[in-house]
């Protein structure tokens, strides 16, 4: 482990500028749409390995271990890599969903191009009757000899301002019940009949959209999966979604020294009730931090498992503990500036826990597949999907 520690550190010293300590990025991508610093990372990492370690060599991975995989992540750590906001659900979604579940000339075909940040991916999932119950989209895709025609409209598409592609679900078969009648597919967000509107967030933010399908064609070649498999594509991407991102779950992504440096510049760094709070912030991330790898490490070996939500919920209370610590150190004063990274970070906050399924879902979740509770009543697994109320209407 030694040799790959010095060989990693070796490419990153190479490639990459040291972090520096008063260097600040965006977080999630809020109030920033910036893809060239990004882009830049990738490009300069490219050939390495190193921006996708746990892929398989021939598609530009390391086939790093989980303990491969934490020494690049311990390295990286020194070095500046900017907010992959706009890449991550190439790089750590749909990459791995199509490792899973994609033909060996898709994968050829799509992996390089998200490893070096050449084309961005987002996910084309929830619809405006389908959010949290996703298996009841309504989204059409209907066979016409080696394309297929897709009809219907997709909402909270974060990232379709600017991606490239979209991993789509959509309903071929309204006949059977609704998680048996989907299938998934890559889709050209620049494909003639694909209309993608932006949705402006409090916080400013406009990577946020709509996506309206209007006869959109999608060659068969692009199914991803076999047709009824898309289902099991969602749930894999979901997985991967819910626990494994690159940036090592939410603690990765906050600088709890930050705040403490905040406090202090602030002059309440000695106030008992800031040194608690900041205290147990650092010990929850700290715990944040060991369920991060364990969700990652099942999610890598390729069990992807309730993990994963079990460490959503935990992350998105701690995103809002960070924020709202932040302000509560700072005062009035982070909310005067609309353009601070402060006011940005708290306006951001309230929607982690709807980002990525809701917190109630990955709560359903961890009941029925970790406590072992009852599952809730579901009339409408095994009725026809064009059976259920209101799927007339859709």
């Amino acid at each position: 482990m030694d040799d790959f520690g010095a060989r990693v550190r070796g490419e990153l010293t190479a490639r990459l500028s040291p972090r520096r300590a008063d260097t600040h990025t965006s977080v999630l991508g809020a109030g920033s749409d910036d893809l060239e610093a990004g882009r830049a990372y990738l490009h300069a990492l490219a050939g390495t390995g190193l921006a996708v370690p746990t892929w398989p060599g021939e598609f530009g991975g390391l086939d790093a271990s989980p303990d491969e995989l934490g020494i690049v992540r311990g390295e990286l750590a020194g070095f500046a890599v900017p907010d992959l906001y706009p890449y991550l659900v190439g790089l750590e979604l749909v990459g791995p969903t199509l490792l899973a579940h994609g033909r060996p000339d898709q994968c050829a075909r799509w992996l390089p191009s998200i490893a070096n940040g050449e084309e961005i991916w987002c996910q084309l999932f929830s619809e405006p009757g389908a959010g949290s119950d996703l298996a009841g989209l309504a989204t059409r895709a209907t066979r016409d000899g080696d394309e297929w025609r897709v009809n219907g409209q997709k909402v909270w598409t974060s990232r379709g301002a600017y991606a490239d592609f979209g991993l789509l679900l959509a309903r071929h078969d309204r006949s059977v019940p609704k998680h048996r009648g989907i299938t998934a597919f890559g889709l050209d967000l620049r494909a003639a009949g694909v209309e993608v509107r932006p949705l402006r967030q409090m916080n400013g933010d406009a990577h946020f959209t709509e996506v309206f399908l209007d006869d959109a064609r999608v060659a068969d070649t692009d199914r991803i999966g076999e047709v009824g498999d898309g289902w099991r594509v969602a749930l894999t991407c979901l997985s991967y979604e819910r626990g494994a991102s690159t940036a090592g779950g939410t603690s990765g992504l906050l600088d709890v020294g930050r705040l403490v440096s905040l406090a202090r510049a602030h002059g309440c760094a000695s106030d008992p009730v800031i040194r608690d709070a900041l205290a147990r912030l650092i010990i929850d991330t700290r715990v944040m931090a060991y369920t991060a790898r364990r969700a990652r490490d099942t999610a890598r070996a390729g069990r992807p498992g309730p993990e994963g939500s079990g460490m959503k919920v935990r992350g998105a209370a701690l995103f809002k503990t960070y924020a709202a610590l932040a302000t509560r150190i700072i005062g009035a004063e982070a909310a005067l500036d609309p353009h601070g990274e402060w006011q940005t970070l708290f306006l951001t906050a309230p929607s982690i826990s709807i980002r990525g399924g809701t917190d109630e879902i990955q709560r359903n979740i961890v009941g029925e597949r970790v406590l072992g509770l009852p599952e809730e009543p579901r009339v409408d697994r095994t009725l026809p999907f064009a059976q259920l109320p209101g799927s007339s209407d859709r």
